[in-house]
């Protein structure tokens, strides 16, 4: 079965899990026990289609009404919407007319240890890695062989054991990302209440490398799992990422090692699509360049957050909810000049990426809060390549692509002039040439060796991956994010930019969880 397919909300053991947060407490929904939950194969399938549905899916009845989260809207605490909130508003890619809660601090840069939405994926997280854990501890070799599962069963539970390492490695790098110095805990701590332990930033690398390498032969070839699933090559991707930000994490570099990693992706059997745009539409399962994906499916996978978010809230204003394939717009989201500007010209002629609403809409924003100030962007799409609508006007079919090709390319070369060592000058910008080929529809956007620089390879990153939420970790790997090196319209709350604290280049650690775990210690400046 294919996992795009699968009705995550089939899932129905979450009572097994144990809480780390007060202020959004997790919800269960039934009182299975492990025994009963985890009897065979099929339980163990469908427990861990709820990890992997965590990262799309609030709940366990699809769009609203019994959420994970308590104490936020359930639509608001969509994993990848937060996610996406917490990298893209703080940028230059991004700001959102409305006035949820506290959002229009996150673009303002100002938020505070309170702030809902970083509380909201603070939790989230948690929960992802809570049900990790519930799982791995439930699916060692003893457990599974006391339960009487013996074959081809036990060899596909231990397949799922490494999958869910993986995911939960993937929540732990997000965290170490945004949070630097978060909570601890993994299968081998008490089930049940009690209070986890921190972790420095520097020791969560280390952990979460030595858990991507464990896994790294334990998961099929690339290619080789059901689409939606985790193989070697979204473990590659992830150790790549983590590699060209260990500066970072560590103060220690670590190019060389992102070099061998993402030539490791490189080498797998995967093309770029030769139109860009259709990778990010309805039927976008079917690009080959997709190395890890987020399933969404407007009948069985439903959601306020995830693609529903990212096609609907940049829909507004003058735009058609026809060529979307949705009922209607949210009329959210924009970007800046500062990303507009990086294009040759802002209606897709040259460069393919570049395509922003432009009709009805001003280039300057002079208020956040009018959708007509910025430009939408054009990119995000419930049709498919051929032109049929999704299979709900409401819920769209459109995956989240997590990790393509071209972000291979592009680590590689940014890894390269870094001075990490294995790969060439001469490849990198054949690779980077590929991504603009691609762009571009032919070689007129290739440049030359002299062109090849760092400040290219990020603005690079911005026309690739524009909202696709990668743009935060890029800023402050630049040291660009909080500084007046690079200033965009309203960073800082100043509408032409203006620099902020350098200790906003990790978020606050929400002050609900330092309130209950006196373990826990509050980051620098908050």
């Amino acid at each position: 079965m294919n996992f795009k397919k699968i009705t995550w909300i089939a899932f129905c053991g979450s009572v097994l899990l144990s809480s780390c947060t007060k202020d959004l407490d997790r919800t269960s929904p039934n009182a299975l026990t492990a025994d009963a939950l985890y009897k065979n194969e099929a339980g163990y399938r469908s427990s861990l289609a709820k990890i992997y549905g965590g990262l799309a899916l609030t709940g366990n009845s699809g769009p609203d009404g019994s959420g994970d989260l308590g104490g936020i809207d359930e639509g608001f605490s969509s994993y990848l919407r937060t996610y996406w909130y917490l990298q893209e508003l703080p940028t230059d890619e991004a700001v959102i007319g409305w006035n949820d809660q506290t959002i229009k601090d996150l673009h303002e840069m100002d938020w505070s240890p309170t702030e809902a939405f970083n509380r909201a994926f603070y939790a989230r997280v948690y929960y992802q890695i809570t049900l990790a854990n519930a799982f791995i501890r439930e699916a060692t070799d003893a457990k599974v062989a006391e339960r009487g599962i013996t074959g081809a069963d036990a060899d596909k539970i231990k397949m799922y054991r490494s999958e869910a390492r993986f995911l939960r490695a993937l929540s732990y790098m997000h965290a170490l990302d945004l949070y630097g110095n978060p909570t601890f805990v993994t299968e081998n701590d008490p089930v049940g209440a009690f209070l986890p332990a921190r972790t420095t930033r520097a020791n969560l690398f280390t952990y979460v490398e030595s858990e991507l390498k464990a896994v790294e032969s334990l998961l099929p070839a690339p290619k080789a799992n059901e689409y939606g699933r985790a193989d070697q090559a979204a473990v590659w991707m992830t150790l790549a990422n983590l590699y060209l930000n260990a500066k970072v994490y560590t103060g220690t570099e670590r190019y060389t090692d992102a070099i061998t990693y993402s030539s490791k992706v490189i080498a797998a059997p995967y093309t770029l699509n030769t139109n860009y745009g259709n990778l990010f539409k309805a039927d976008n399962h079917t690009s080959n360049e997709n190395i890890f994906t987020v399933a969404f499916d407007g009948t069985k996978t439903r959601t306020w957050g995830g693609t529903t978010f990212l096609v609907h809230a940049p829909v507004g204003g003058d735009m058609n909810v026809n060529d979307y394939g949705i009922d209607f717009g949210w009329g959210g989201i924009r970007t800046t000049k500062a990303i507009v500007q990086k294009f040759p010209d802002a209606n897709g002629t040259a460069d393919k990426r570049g395509t922003f609403q432009t009709a009805g809409q001003q280039l300057e924003i002079t208020d956040i809060s009018e959708f007509r100030h910025g430009y939408s962007l054009k990119k995000w799409y419930n049709v498919t390549s051929a032109g049929t609508v999704g299979s709900s006007l409401t819920w769209v079919d459109t995956d989240f692509p997590m990790y393509r090709l071209p972000e291979a390319y592009l680590i590689y070369a940014e890894a390269v002039l870094r001075g990490g060592t294995g790969g060439s000058a001469a490849q990198a910008l054949t690779y980077v040439n590929n991504v603009r080929a691609r762009a571009y529809g032919n070689t007129t956007g290739n440049i030359t060796s002299g062109q090849l620089t760092l400040e290219f390879i990020l603005d690079e990153r911005a026309r690739e991956f524009l909202w696709e939420g990668k743009r935060r970790t890029d800023l402050v790997r630049y040291d660009l994010f909080t500084t007046a090196g690079y200033l965009w319209p309203w960073k800082g709350g100043v509408k032409d930019g203006a620099a902020v604290a350098a200790t906003r280049n990790i978020y606050p650690i929400p002050s609900a969880e330092i309130n209950a775990n006196p373990n826990l210690i509050q980051n620098p400046g908050y």
